[in-house]
């Protein structure tokens, strides 16, 4: 017999990848040597720092959005833009030795991501759950 999978929620998608986000971009402005140690050497620091505050940006739009009852579906898309984003550099650039094979680990992340947000239900949030368990 064969157990059906429940989906994620996409409110705990939401604040997952948001947190991760939030950390991730944190890294290169908080501590850009260790950053670089793992990913290589930068020859363009404004634009580690860009991506890094973006990042963070990212991340904490979708923790505000988690919550509210149009929360998951913002956070979705801003989640789903990410990842893809992310990926493609990753992938695109790795074989063309512009960036360390190192980024590999991040597009494995980055597949995760995408793979738990088209896996989450859509519809379902903390919220609304609420709502509807109080009737």
């Amino acid at each position: 017999m064969t157990k059906a999978r429940v989906p994620e929620r996409a409110d705990t998608v939401a604040v997952a990848h948001g947190a991760f986000n939030v950390v991730g971009g944190l890294w290169p402005l908080l501590h850009l040597r260790s950053f670089e140690w793992v990913f290589g050497p930068k020859a363009d620091v404004w634009l580690q720092m860009t991506t890094g505050g973006l990042l963070v940006s990212a991340g904490v739009a979708q923790l505000a959005a988690a919550p509210g009852p149009q929360g998951p579906a913002h956070a979705r898309r801003i989640g789903l833009g990410t990842a893809f984003t992310l990926l493609a550099i990753d992938l695109i650039y790795v074989p063309k030795g512009r960036i360390r094979p190192t980024y590999l680990l991040d597009a494995a992340m980055q597949t995760g991501w995408i793979t738990a947000w088209l896996r989450s239900a859509p519809g379902k949030s903390a919220t609304r759950n609420a709502r509807s368990n109080a009737r």
